[in-house]
Formats: structure tokens, C-alpha cells, sequence
């Protein structure tokens, strides 16, 4: 699939899906709060959160008192579906509409946060392209959630790829020292299991 196709991909799927009819909705995103929170950052840090669809992660970062929250997602539709959620809040987040590998940042992050983006990307061009623009773009923290190795092999009947902890830190160590992976059982709202293996990393000085 050539990038357009990607991108029509997902505006239909967010188009004719609700949160109940897709594997990845999570009504709370514990494991990634539960890393976010470890780093005790200030409420001004800059966030961004990558292909993060209609997530509720933006939604518990506000009721927190983050105040520099920027979404980035290669869908509209699903961006529009937050944001509509939001109502009022949505005018204190910073929307992206673009494809992950053709990003270009205007301004550095001090937590980069990406949970079932990464393991989309399946050429080794796809994973160097992400690389360089998270080596260039994150001041500080980076937090990684991809199907670990005991996850599914397909996800929305696109192909992925599966990382484990030394794979995760092979990709990243020109850069980044890998601080902690865990794993967590995702149960889908089909009441069917995916293991996500979630790494978080510091940027190297």
C-alpha cells in the first residue's frame, strides 16, 4: 500500500467504526498513564501523542492539567471524532493531521507517546524514516506500546510488526537508553486478548 492508500484506509475505518467495533479502544489507558506519570513532568511539557486515532489518553492528560498537549494522527475523520468528544476542551489541544513518517515537527517534545502507531510501520525505509524524526523532534521522553511478540501479526487486516524488549532498544540506541518495558493483556471490546509490550526510553544528552 502506497501512502494514499494508507491514508484512505483509515479515514474509512474511523468513517464506519464506532470504539466498540475496533480491537485497540481502551476505555482508560492505564499503562501508558502509569508511564507518563513516572517521569513527573510539569504541567507545561510539551506531549504529543502519535496515531493516536480517537484515543481517551488526551482526555485523562487534560483532566491532569497538561496544558501543551499536541494529537497527531493520519486520520482527520479520527481526529474530528475526538475532538468532537472534547466539545470545548478540544480547543486546548494542538491537532495534526498527518502520516507519521512524512512528519515535520516545528517545535521539540519532552514526551513523544505513541501506542499502536510503531508496529505499523513494516519496511526498514517506514522504521528509519520514524527514527530520524523522533531523534530530531523529543527533548526528553519517549514511550513505545506495539504487539509484543505473543501479539496478533495482523491488526484493521493490515500486516505489523512485533517487537520484544531487544528489538525495541535495537531500533532506538543511537539515541535513546531504553528505561523500562512491561507488558500488558489488552482485552478488545470482542472480549479477545492482545499482549502489547510498552517500552519508554530518555533521549541521550
Amino acid at each position: 500500500m502506497n501512502a494514499q492508500d494508507i491514508k484512505n484506509h483509515w479515514e474509512k475505518v474511523y468513517e464506519t467504526k464506532n470504539p466498540d467495533q475496533v480491537s485497540w479502544t481502551q476505555e482508560k489507558p492505564q499503562a501508558s498513564l502509569d508511564l507518563i506519570y513516572s517521569f513527573a513532568l510539569p504541567k507545561d511539557a510539551k506531549i504529543i501523542d502519535i496515531g493516536s486515532g480517537d484515543s481517551n489518553l488526551v482526555d485523562f492528560l487534560l483532566d491532569e492539567g497538561f496544558e501543551n498537549i499536541t494529537v497527531l494522527d493520519i486520520s482527520k475523520k479520527a481526529l474530528e471524532k475526538a475532538q468532537k468528544r472534547l466539545g470545548k476542551k478540544a480547543e486546548k489541544v494542538k491537532w495534526i493531521v498527518s502520516d507519521i513518517t512524512a512528519f515535520e515537527p516545528e517545535e521539540s517534545y519532552d514526551l513523544w507517546h505513541d501506542r499502536a502507531s510503531f508496529h505499523f510501520l513494516t519496511t526498514s525505509g517506514q522504521i528509519k524514516k520514524y527514527v530520524d524524526i523522533a531523534e530530531k523532534s523529543i527533548h526528553k521522553y519517549m514511550i513505545l506500546g506495539t504487539f509484543s511478540k505473543n501479539g496478533p501479526t495482523k491488526c484493521s487486516g493490515l500486516e505489523i510488526r512485533q517487537y520484544d524488549e531487544q528489538l525495541m532498544r535495537k531500533e532506538f540506541e543511537k539515541s535513546f537508553h531504553q528505561i523500562n518495558c512491561i507488558t500488558e493483556n489488552h482485552i478488545t471490546p470482542f472480549n479477545t486478548l492482545q499482549n502489547f509490550i510498552f517500552c519508554s526510553f530518555k533521549k541521550k544528552s
